[in-house]
Order: structure tokens, then sequence, then C-alpha cells
């Protein structure tokens, strides 16, 4: 079984937020498309721009835990390395 890390952002330089799931197509459709409650949905924060896949649950958490914690600084610069666009991601994956 695959478990994704995932980062959406609002818009370039944007709200972001990091979050994992074990279905990287269906959690960020939800996220799309206002199913999920609270934070996402709040700040529009829709855009898939950064992914990582994991083969193991508890790594795929522990890196979830570890990336929240940076400062913003960091994980735009993680996004930025492999997005340096921040392009919408989802159309490549939903594929």
């Amino acid at each position: 079984m695959a478990f994704w890390v995932y980062i959406l952002a609002s818009r370039p330089g944007g709200t972001i937020c990091v979050g994992v799931t074990n279905d990287l197509v269906r959690r960020t459709y939800e996220h799309r498309n206002g199913l999920v409650e609270g934070f996402t949905r709040r700040y529009g924060v829709k855009r898939l721009v950064h992914f990582e896949h994991y083969d193991d649950p508890a790594t795929a958490i522990q890196r979830e835990k570890n990336i929240k914690h940076w400062s913003r600084e960091w994980k735009i610069d993680l996004i930025v390395a492999s997005n340096p666009e921040w392009r919408d991601l989802y159309d490549d994956v939903a594929s």
C-alpha cells in the first residue's frame, strides 16, 4: 500500500497545509471540492503543490509531523525545489 505526504496551497506563496493520506487523488479531490470541513475549506487551500510517496505508514506520518513543525520558509523552500511555479499537480496524479 502507498502512503503520501502532501502540501496544498491556496495560491503561489499563499496559505499552505500539510497532510498525509493513503489515497492522494481522493484526498486532494475532497479538498478541491470543499468536502473537508475546517482549515482548507475556510482558507481556500485547494492546489496540490508538493507530494512524496512512502511505502510505510509510520514513515509517512513522521515525515508529515516533521514538515508541520518546520518554519513556513522551509516549507516554501521544499515546494519551490520540486515545483518552482507552484503548479497545481492534481491533474498529473489524477490521470
